[in-house]
Order: C-alpha cells, then structure tokens, then sequence
C-alpha cells in the first residue's frame, strides 16, 4: 500500500453501501510532527481513519471536525477532515498523566462517565451569521469504532458497521452501511441481504484491515457478493494553520492575554499544535493589534 486512498463501494444485490481507508503516508507524516505514548497514538490513529469515513460518508462541502473530551489521561482528541480528504490530527494528554498498552478508550477518556464525542460541520461557503453544525453524543461503548456506530444510529438513524485500526505503520478504516429502504413494507430480502454482509464485515481483524490492500480484502470478505466500485479519491495529511489565524487568534484571546504572553525575549511565540510550525512574533506586533483600525494585514512576516 503506497499510497492512501479511500474506496467507495456498492453491492449490486443489496441496497448496502462501503468505504474502505488506509492512511500509511498519512499517518506517518502526522506521528512525525507529534510523538504521544503508544497507547493514545493508536486511538489518535483510529480517530484519523474515522473522520475520513464520515467525511466521504456525508459528502460535506467543507470540514468535519471530531472531537473527544476526555476525562482520564487524555483530555482532548481532535480530527479534521476537509471534503477534499486533506486531514490534520492532535491529541492533549494531562500533564502526569500515566498510560499503560493494556489502557481500553473507557480507561483513556471516559474514566468516570463524563466524556464526550462531538462532530462539527464547517461549510466552507459559511454565510454571515450563519453557525456551524454541531452534534454532541456521550461516548458510548467499548471503543471507536463502538463510539461511531452509536453516533450514526443516533443521528442519522441508519445501520452501520465500522472497523477502525491503527498501529506504528498505518491507520485504517472499513464502514458498511445500510441504505434507507424505499416504499414503506418490510423487504426480507433486504433484511437477509443486511444481516449476510453485517455478519462478514464484523469478521473483520485488526490485522487484516491494516495488512491487506483493498482488492485483497474486499474479495476476502464478499467474494460471493457482486459489488461496483464508485470513486477512488487520495487522502493526505495538510495543516490549514496561517500567520493570519495566529494573529486573529491572539486578537480573540484579548489584549491582556495576549501580553502576559510576551517572553523575555520582548516576543509572543506560538506553535501549531497539528504540525509543529511555529511562529513568532514581536512585542511591537501583538500591540498592534489592539490599536485602534488594527489591520493584521499590516504587520509584516512573521518569522
């Protein structure tokens, strides 16, 4: 697997659809920006796959945004997908935190139940005053994959299954999903169709879904189901962060903020959290900022 790429698919027989994700490239070039422990990379990993599934899934013109608030060691884990399969990924875990490679996704985010899983929809053509999408569920279940199958039953009342895996080398995702039926009567054909290929997907190991390209697992799984293959589109890491967003970012935080901020070094330095890249600014330029008719766009470089 040399490069990454999702695959959509559709059984000819059965009114069931699929995507299948691996992130090899991806995945290394986010791990080579941000280091955590084992254990909280491979539920990052995991997270990653996840929001390119429901990103091709939703077919959104602009960024979903995944979000877990933690309650254990790890605090925060946010993924960003954008319509065009670019995606950045970064994790907070609490200072002193202890983790351990026996740690589930309850012992990491959700040790006393008050975790939560939330996904937010940007548009990129946002109208004035017009707020992004935002859906909130308690993290239910067992694992990520647990964690969006309870969303989309939830939110978009379909069935759905999701196999998420990821270690040092790779991160992948699989989801079948159900298609809504048409004209009101139970269809038992159509039932026994579901149940036969939800049975197969939950078969699905780890290891296989990080070990084999897709023509090998997908014939693996349904070689006795006739299916198409409808779009094949690259995924890649990319990090949107900007000179600009620094500054417009320091300008939210409030002049106070910003000027406890200022080093001994008379500057303001801040780093993104999703790549690494780091800016600087002069403490000439974050109080300009809060002069009056400020324009960021005057303020020069920064380095």
């Amino acid at each position: 697997m040399t490069t990454d790429t999702l695959h959509r698919f559709i059984f000819q027989n059965a009114p069931v659809k699929g995507e299948l994700v691996h992130l090899p490239n991806t995945w290394r070039d986010m791990r080579a920006h941000r280091r955590y422990p084992a254990v909280v990379e491979k539920l990052l990993g995991e997270v990653v796959a996840a929001s390119a599934l429901l990103s091709a899934n939703l077919k959104f013109d602009g960024s979903l945004i995944m979000q877990i608030h933690g309650d254990g060691p790890v605090e925060l884990l946010v993924a960003e997908c954008r319509s065009d399969l670019s995606i950045r990924a970064t994790a907070k875990v609490r200072e002193h935190a202890q983790t351990n490679t026996d740690m589930t996704l309850t012992d990491l985010v959700n040790v006393s139940g008050q975790g939560r899983f939330a996904i937010t929809l940007d548009p990129n053509n946002r109208q004035e005053g017009q707020q992004p999408y935002q859906g909130i569920v308690p993290l239910a279940g067992n694992s990520m994959a647990d964690v969006i199958m309870h969303y989309m039953q939830t939110s978009e009342q379909l069935d759905t299954v999701v196999q998420l895996a990821a270690d040092g080398d790779n991160a992948a995702g699989f989801l079948l999903q159900r298609l809504p039926s048409h004209g009101g009567g139970l269809n038992v054909e159509f039932a026994q169709n579901w149940e036969d290929l939800e049975a197969i997907a939950r078969t699905l190991s780890h290891d296989e879904l990080l070990n084999n390209d897709t023509d090998t697992l997908l014939h693996r799984l349904f070689w006795e189901h006739a299916r198409d293959v409808h779009t094949t589109e690259p995924v890649q890491f990319a990090c949107t962060c900007s000179p600009t967003k620094v500054l417009n970012m320091l300008t939210m935080l409030g002049e106070e903020e910003a000027f406890e901020m200022i080093d001994e070094d008379n500057e303001v330095n801040v780093s993104c959290d999703f790549c690494g890249q780091n800016y600087v600014l002069s403490a000439a330029q974050v109080r300009a900022l809060f002069e009056p008719n400020a324009d960021v766009g005057t303020l020069g470089k920064l380095h």
